[in-house]
């Protein structure tokens, strides 16, 4: 027999069995191949089941995979409404669960498999002749101790999610922040919820400036206005908020540029204590409190004092360590797949928008090996599921071989109505002058509607046209003015929202 007969015998690994790995194996099955899902909970999304009280703001239509939604429905699958937003436990209980039931999959899917290594049989990273023709050899953790599998492929869409970024302003943890781990919280916990008896009647603060910070200062907004004891702090690395803010009624997902819009509003109250501009160092307990040290824009030293517990919302990063024995690149600085990076890269352009993209811009010098959905990007923020769907249905098509479909990207995402990024990643100052949309640009090149990510070629010379740029829809509305926190509608804290930036919305 040989090689090429042996490899075709074997199947596509996936790693991790969310949304978007979920959504590879539905389009291998659909196109004849097999797939081994491995995934290291106990039952599909295990992230996503962290955060179940959270509410998306993307709705259905954006998070039901087109191949998964067929197969879905050969087995008499009732759809929800398209318009409808699902909370995170909605989706695992309305979709994914269903879907990784069903007779066609389920057989494929091996839970309690931690990835720990993936490499060539035979062949370590240095060693060149032949390694294409030689199987993938992936290696998990389990209860009963390492396992090992042979794939033909490997999709890994492992995620960031469990990888959270550290408070500490310079990449790293903070000092202290690993001995007080007990009182940190990373993510998006339950305040409000399941978690409400350790956050009720406490100081709290909460770090970052993304849509997982909206969600759960709105969250303790709301356990605030149930316990008056409770005091919410929130501390920005940056004063320019405008990302997190959103674009209001020019948002393509309402309940995103409302989840802005509200977080202004509460902003705007007073009911929070806010620190911009503030770089965190370090950490100490003293009198049963933490005291947060940092240093303000300017250098001098600064500290929150005085806190209970910490929310920290900075982000997460994806988990390089699994393939240090493959050939692969990523961008140095976004950590990303490399070619993809250009594309996304938050300190020049994209808006919540991105060029469509698929296998090519996925791929590694390591063939067969494809880094998808959060994982892609690294470090870049604003992902959504609909882009991950259409990454591993053009990654599937080229493992079977159909180029033209492969190469036939299309992919439509929502615009966010804020069309400056420099708001919210440059320390400059922004006048309407500035910026993409007209004026210089992110690094002083002039721009105009035809260039820059309103069109035309980007900050790295990309080409993009009006579809795919960020300017499309009304300017971000003005200010809400200053609200007191009663007046606030009480909807507007049962409806919270989700970063798209890891996965999940």
């Amino acid at each position: 027999m040989s090689t090429a007969t042996t490899l075709n015998n074997l199947p596509v690994a996936v790693l991790g069995a969310g949304p978007v790995g979920l959504a590879a194996a539905a389009h291998l099955l659909e196109r004849g191949l097999t797939p081994l899902v491995l995934e290291a909970g106990s039952a599909v999304a295990a992230n996503l089941a962290t955060y179940r009280q959270v509410r998306l703001f993307s709705p259905w239509q954006f998070n039901v995979d087109k191949a998964a939604r067929r197969l879905l429905l050969q087995h008499g699958w009732n759809a929800p409404a398209d318009d409808g937003l699902p909370t995170a436990g909605e989706l695992v209980d309305q979709y994914l669960a269903p879907l990784a039931s069903l007779p066609a999959l389920a057989p494929h899917l091996k839970f309690g498999q931690r990835v720990i290594a993936i490499t060539r049989a035979g062949f370590d990273k240095v060693k060149t002749k032949g390694r294409e023709a030689a199987p993938f050899i992936v290696r998990t953790q389990t209860a009963e101790g390492p396992q090992e599998f042979l794939a033909r492929a490997v999709i890994d869409a492992t995620g960031t999610w469990s990888h959270p970024n550290p408070l500490g302003a310079n990449g790293i943890a903070a000092i202290g922040e690993s001995a007080l781990g007990e009182r940190i919280a990373y993510g998006m916990p339950d305040v409000a919820g399941l978690e409400r008896s350790r956050y009720a009647g406490q100081r709290v603060l909460v770090v970052g400036a993304g849509h997982s910070a909206a969600g759960s200062l709105l969250a303790l907004a709301q356990l605030a206005e149930q316990d008056p004891r409770t005091s919410i702090v929130w501390a920005t690395r940056s004063s320019q908020l405008a990302r997190v803010f959103g674009g209001g009624d020019a948002d393509g997902l309402r309940a995103r540029g409302q989840l802005g819009q509200r977080l202004k509003a509460l902003r705007d109250s007073g009911a929070l204590e806010m620190h911009e501009d503030f770089r965190i160092r370090e950490i100490v307990e003293s009198g049963g409190k933490l005291h947060v040290i940092g240093e303000l824009k300017d250098g001098s030293a600064s500290a929150i004092d005085g806190i209970d517990r910490i929310v920290c919302a900075t982000g997460a990063r994806p988990d390089l360590s699994i393939t240090r024995e493959l050939r692969v690149r990523h961008d140095p600085w976004l950590e990303s797949t490399d070619l993809l990076a250009p594309l996304i890269d938050p300190n020049e352009h994209s808006c919540g928008s991105v060029r469509p993209h698929g296998h090519r811009e996925l791929a590694h010098p390591e063939s067969g090996y494809y880094a998808v959905g959060a994982k892609s990007y690294g470090r870049a923020p604003n992902f959504l599921m609909a882009t991950g769907y259409e990454q591993v249905r053009s990654v599937v098509a080229a493992l079977a071989g159909d180029m033209g479909a492969a190469d036939d990207v299309q992919l439509e995402l929502p615009e966010t109505g804020v069309c400056n990024t420099r708001l919210a990643y440059d320390d400059a100052e922004t006048d309407k002058s500035s910026g993409c949309c007209g004026g210089p640009g992110p690094r002083g090149e002039a721009q105009d509607q035809s260039s820059g990510c309103c069109g035309g070629p980007g900050p790295r010379g990309d080409a993009q046209d009006q579809s795919s740029g960020c300017c499309g829809g009304a300017k971000p509305a003005a200010g809400t003015g200053t609200l007191r926190l009663s007046e606030l509608p009480a909807r507007w804290f049962r409806t919270l929202a989700l970063s798209g930036a890891h996965c999940c919305a």
